[in-house]
């Protein structure tokens, strides 16, 4: 009755646990986003690539999903701690290991005679189960299994982060090279005019109806257009070979689904600020390594109290293998080690102390997440409402300097003009050309970085392994 009172009571006070129970710091959250813009009935949630309408563009970032090599080094972390949690769960429970001893034994009869009946040299076979398990009195392996598990969800969000930051960097450069090749496209075309206009005025040079200084004057404006390609096409280089690496593929040429004009833009997702809580994989691995560190005090208080374990060993001897389940020759003990701290020179006091410096610096961390989680999604709100609106002047620009560049030249060929008016017109055209694609591609990266600073259930409909497992 004493024997099983006292197991009682060892269970019952098992059920204590020391150090702090997690609760989430208080946060000002904002009940609405600083800049005003008006959303339309797309959802965080949606595959919004597939909204851009480019067949080219879906592939890569498939590929990218299945062969990056930064998403596949987060996954293999994610197994690290998933391996890792196992290892400290097991500490919860009995450990049982079994021994079989075989041998041969010579013993000298020189002085001592070996009994009758007995071989010598002899067999000898030995088994032992030996089992141990510490009793988790005030819950310090609860306290490491809960910080374990904290940290394994951690690495599973830090590698939802990278799914995150893969597919927008995928979508982002393929934007950056359509705008480019945009780009590229009116330099070749500025560059073949002029070269045609150059040949013209040559020839008129040739006859005496211009001066040198015209013709210099265009010489100039078709050396301008020409200068340009190369860094166009050195760019569109840098940015294949970047996108290549993206895909995990060796640095190689990207196929072109459609042009930048023939994109459609996705919806603008909807969204409170408290939804970056749940849908920012950042926050939720700052969330959790936060509850990893608060489990820790815990596992640092409970050194502050008595271990006890319970040990055990039974075990069978036998001269002969057939006998040595079977014979009487047997041994088996148990004992209950309580170790007590008495005097450690403060170590345990410093472990408490670093345990909680360390929470301390999890909810900083935790709360600067949040705090830079709103900035960026504020920052791509304003974004794409100015851009928006700088689109819409650049174009109405456009449109009034190829105006301008048509009536420079009919003025020209009539005589009302000198050739520095046509230079001019053409010159600015070119430029807000140039311009007006720059910012249409910035547009278009705008709502990818809003996408990506929302976060949001794109992140898991996108996640390889859970594709994989469907």
């Amino acid at each position: 009755m004493n024997n099983r009172f006292y197991f009682l009571l060892l269970f019952l006070l098992s059920g204590c646990m020391v150090g702090p129970n997690y609760h989430r710091p208080a946060l000002d959250i904002p009940c609405h986003w600083k800049t005003p813009v008006v959303m339309t009935q797309g959802y965080s949630n949606k595959i919004w690539w597939e909204q851009f309408g480019d067949p080219v563009l879906n592939e890569l970032i498939d590929i990218a999903l299945y062969e990056n090599q930064n998403l596949a080094l987060a996954t293999a972390r994610v197994n690290e701690f998933l391996g890792l949690y196992r290892v400290t769960r097991s500490e919860l429970f009995p450990r049982v290991d079994g021994e079989f001893v075989p041998g041969r034994e010579y013993v000298s009869e020189a002085f001592t005679p070996v009994p009758a009946g007995i071989k010598n040299p002899s067999s000898i076979y030995q088994a032992f189960l030996s089992a141990s398990w510490e009793i988790d009195l005030w819950g310090k392996l609860r306290r490491a299994t809960e910080s374990a598990y904290a940290e394994l969800l951690a690495t599973e969000e830090a590698r939802y982060g990278v799914i995150q930051t893969v597919v927008s960097a995928v979508a982002s450069t393929y934007i950056d090279l359509l705008r480019l090749d945009r780009q590229l496209e009116i330099a070749k075309e500025t560059a073949e005019t002029r070269r045609k206009t150059l040949d013209l005025f040559q020839k008129r040079f040739a006859a005496g109806v211009i001066s040198k200084i015209d013709l210099s004057q265009i010489e100039s404006q078709y050396q301008e257009a020409l200068a340009s390609i190369p860094e166009f096409e050195r760019e569109i280089g840098r940015l294949e070979h970047a996108l290549s690496v993206l895909i995990g593929h060796p640095p190689t040429s990207i196929p072109r689904g459609s042009t930048l004009e023939d994109l459609t833009m996705p919806f603008v997702p909807q969204g409170l600020p408290s939804d970056l809580l749940t849908q920012r994989p950042d926050i939720r691995e700052a969330e959790e390594l936060l509850i990893a560190a608060n489990a820790r005090i815990g596992v640092a208080r409970a050194a502050y109290f008595p271990t006890v374990s319970i040990t055990g060993e039974y075990g069978r001897l036998s001269r002969e293998f057939s006998d040595l389940f079977t014979g009487k020759a047997k041994t088996w003990n148990y004992f209950i080690p309580v170790s007590v701290p008495i005097f450690n020179a403060g170590q345990i006091a410093g472990e408490v102390a670093a345990s909680e410096a360390i929470r301390s610096q999890a909810v900083a961390n935790y709360r600067q997440t949040i705090l830079t989680a709103f900035s960026e999604v504020e920052d791509a709100l304003i974004s794409l409402q100015k851009l928006r609106e700088r689109v819409e002047t650049q174009k109405k620009q456009l449109d009034s300097l190829e105006t301008y560049a048509r009536l420079a030249n009919l003025r020209y060929d009539e005589g009302y003009a000198s050739y520095l008016e046509v230079l001019d017109a053409e010159r600015s055209l070119f430029n807000v050309q140039l311009d007006y694609s720059e910012t249409y591609g910035d547009y278009y990266r705008s709502m990818i970085a809003l996408y990506r600073a929302l976060g949001g259930g794109w992140i898991l409909a996108a996640d390889p392994c859970r594709s994989c497992c469907n």
